[in-house]
């Protein structure tokens, strides 16, 4: 009788084996892991079983990923139905998109306009009580963020590259939109960024508020050699993610708080380039940052660690020489978590909490310029485990994307005739 059981147990558990196997290939198969390649052995970990989504030639072929999750990840497909509606065209090189609680939406331009488009697509004209930009480049009017008190004090925030007396840097200012939003009153600038410089690259900047209710900054580097190495300087706002009040000071427990001669508000050091930056579902602070070529980054920021630029990171001189001096990892650096090369050109973040897509719930979702796609990535465990490029078949530069009240995602297209667009569920 016990042999009898035995051998019944044994077959059954053989059954159950090859029937998992099967199923797993099938799986793969159908989410698009499977691209004509052939399968490994199945004694392979399952985790290993799948085809990066990034199979094109590196930049930087010779520099290795410090640990294996870092770089190309498993491609995934989205069991997501959904349409793209172009709610606007014929926007000016359109640069943020801010939902209102009324299903309303704020865009920039980057020449220097704040508009309201509704719900439906009507185009407002351009809100009045902005000051002047510096539009060269990659100048001009930046992100815009509404006060977490909006309902009550209809206070907006937007960044900006400021003419300053001695070139130009990103400052941040607030207003008040009047009741017929026709005009901003009350409008200050209570933040700028130092030391101004005579460029016209590398401002970041995206305005995120955090669960401390404090605003969070990210600034660019302004990318020229002879100012880069200011990322590390701690007497420069540049290339760094700062922590200020809603009024525009130093917020209560910044790490670098009378150290020396280190500015109050820096939050963290060694930045290149952010114009990504998303708080997730605990509150965790992630930024996408542009690298040089070869070297986009995913980092989840800590109060007072130093990101390494420009001497720890991935990626190569857009000529093609390496970059002076940089490592690919160091101690007393912080690794990013995930990097690209070739690069993406991130613009805009994202992490999904609403209802309208419960199977993008808690991804992060990231405009992607270079290859004209809107970039999910899959995030378990600080890691990352999966990427989808979405609106490949749009063919425009993603700029910027962010949730509505609905669930729906609003994104912005970067040209001289941009385009708004609304994500919503396939009816």
């Amino acid at each position: 009788m016990k042999k009898a059981r035995l051998l019944l147990f044994t077959t059954i558990l053989a059954a159950s084996i090859l029937t998992g196997c099967n199923q797993q290939a099938t799986t793969q198969q159908e989410s698009g892991q499977d691209q004509g390649q052939e399968q490994p052995a199945q004694t392979a970990p399952a985790q290993t079983a799948c085809t990066p989504l990034e199979t094109r030639e590196a930049n930087s072929p010779d520099q290795k990923p410090t640990f294996k999750e870092q770089t190309r990840a498993c491609a995934i497909t989205s069991d997501v139905a959904f349409d793209v509606t172009v709610l606007a065209k014929n926007l000016e090189k359109p640069w943020a998109v801010e939902p209102l609680p009324n299903g309303d939406l704020l865009v920039t331009e980057k020449p220097g306009r704040l508009r309201i488009v509704s719900a439906t697509g009507q185009v407002g004209q351009p809100i009045t009580g902005l000051p002047k930009v510096d539009a060269r480049g990659q100048g001009g009017l930046l992100d815009v963020a509404l006060s977490p008190n909006f309902a009550t004090d209809n206070t907006i925030y937007w960044s900006f590259s400021e003419p300053r007396l001695k070139g130009n840097a990103t400052s941040v200012a607030r207003g008040k939109l009047s009741s017929d939003r026709k005009r901003l009153e009350q409008v200050r600038v209570i933040f700028q960024a130092m030391p101004p410089f005579e460029g016209t690259m590398h401002y970041g900047s995206r305005l995120a508020f955090g669960p401390d209710g404090m605003l969070y900054v990210t600034l660019g580097e302004r990318s020229d050699k002879q100012i880069r190495p200011q990322a590390q300087h701690m007497d420069s706002h540049m290339g760094k993610i700062l922590r200020i009040t809603p009024d525009g000071k130093p917020a209560p427990g910044n790490p670098f708080t009378g150290q020396n001669n280190a500015l109050p508000e820096i939050w963290t050091v060694g930045h290149r380039n952010v114009q990504s930056a998303a708080f997730d579902a605990d509150g965790k602070l992630w930024i996408v940052e542009m690298g040089p070529q070869g070297g986009d980054e995913l980092n989840l920021i800590e109060k007072g660690k130093n990101y390494g630029w420009p001497l720890v990171t991935f990626g190569e001189e857009y000529s093609g020489s390496p970059v002076p001096n940089a490592v690919t990892t160091k101690e007393g650096f912080e690794d990013p978590v995930y990097y690209w090369d070739p690069v993406i050109a991130p613009s805009g973040a994202q992490f999904y909490t609403g209802d309208a897509f419960p199977g993008w719930r808690n991804n992060l979702f990231v405009g992607g310029m270079k290859d004209h796609v809107l970039v999910r990535l899959q995030i378990e465990d600080g890691k990352v485990t999966g990427e989808e490029h979405l609106l490949q078949d749009k063919d425009q530069r993603v700029r910027d994307v962010r949730q509505g009240p609905d669930g729906a995602l609003y994104i912005v297209t970067d040209q001289e005739n941009g385009e708004l667009w609304k994500i919503a569920p396939k009816q």
